[in-house]
């Protein structure tokens, strides 16, 4: 398969926070001139070891930042006809991958975890009048109704998956693709100077099909078949299904959308979490969302797909756990307007 919706986000680095815990993410706010995103960095991997790769090139060369530079303020989605601009560890020839190494994302002391190094030339850029980001991953939102999880603009929309997008283990081998691989580009406008950011997870191999993404198996990858993922038990009630866009105005494909909320005292990772309908159509989520907020999932109509005449709504956790479950009626279906649960 590969990610729905990859493509690129240029903007302005206007503030950022560090990730903590598992599977966490350092968040970066930009602006496009028109609205804010966020960009959500992975820098921890719930499947151990969970030291992310990186490889960082402060003074990257590639004919593809002359055409970075001339793209539009805001998000780009990158179809096949965009493969000059588009990612790829593997084919592209944009750095020795052999030179990737793992880091932590918490060491204590300065400037010496994978935070510490995403905020140097984050923070740097933000200070240069004509700096500038461009994250390559999955986009997510625009989520009308709900505030951004982390920064609290509205509407809330962003960008994931900024790491490599292909050679995964079993449990994301659906996320596979060439061409659609994640990083950050940040252009240090006073300095005319180019710093790219490649990561990967150490679960992910390198040798892979140039048709599908996957990996072409090895014995140490196929190993990780049966991995064991380092996960944390979220208590019953701690997320719920509060609302849910049935019927869009228009067509309903890309539009449908369901709203969940975390009333626990602690972020939560989705990464690995589902939903299914009645029918038993499943769509997976990925991110996270923070204590006290809501996020809205938008669905692709390629898996879960919201019935007129009524439904049922069901939300997994990744130990499949059933943690909340909902139903809706037709009567309570109306164009444009979200069921509340």
């Amino acid at each position: 398969m590969s990610l729905e919706n990859y493509g690129i986000l240029k903007g302005k680095p206007k503030d950022c926070k560090m990730g903590k815990g598992k599977s966490s993410h350092y968040q970066i706010l930009v602006h496009d001139g028109r609205y804010e995103h966020r960009v959500a960095v992975n820098v921890n991997s719930k499947v151990p070891p969970s030291d992310l790769l990186y490889f960082v090139d402060d003074n990257f060369s590639h004919e593809m930042t002359e055409k970075l530079d001339h793209l539009d303020m805001g998000f780009k989605r990158l179809d096949n006809t965009s493969r000059n601009i588009k990612l790829d560890y593997v084919r592209g020839g944009l750095f020795d991958t052999s030179k990737m190494v793992p880091l932590k994302s918490d060491i204590p002391g300065p400037s010496n975890d994978l935070n510490e190094l995403i905020e140097k030339y984050v923070k740097k850029a933000s200070g240069m009048a004509g700096g500038m980001i461009y994250a390559f991953g999955e986009r997510w939102g625009p989520e009308s109704f709900l505030p951004d999880s982390f920064f609290g603009f509205r509407p809330g929309s962003g960008i994931h998956d900024v790491h490599m997008n292909q050679g995964n283990s079993k449990k994301w081998k659906s996320d596979d693709a060439p061409y659609q691989d994640g990083g950050l580009l940040i252009h240090m406008s006073e300095e005319n100077r180019w710093v790219a950011i490649f990561l990967a997870f150490q679960s992910q191999c390198f040798n892979t099909d140039d048709l599908t993404g996957h990996c072409i198996s090895s014995a140490s990858h196929e190993s990780l078949e049966e991995e064991v993922i380092s996960k944390t038990i979220v208590p019953p009630g701690s997320v719920k299904i509060i609302g849910a866009l049935v019927d869009p105005e228009g067509v309903d494909a890309g539009k449908e959308a369901i709203t969940i909320f975390n009333a626990s005292s602690e972020d939560i990772d989705l990464d690995g979490w589902y939903i299914c309908d009645g029918p038993g159509r499943k769509s997976l989520l990925k991110g996270e969302i923070s204590s006290g907020s809501g996020v809205c999932l938008r669905l692709s109509g390629k898996g879960v797909i919201l019935s007129n005449r009524g439904g049922q709504i069901k939300l997994y956790d990744d130990n499949d756990r059933l943690l909340h479950e909902v139903r809706y009626s037709g009567r309570q279906v109306r164009s444009g307007w979200t069921i509340i649960f």
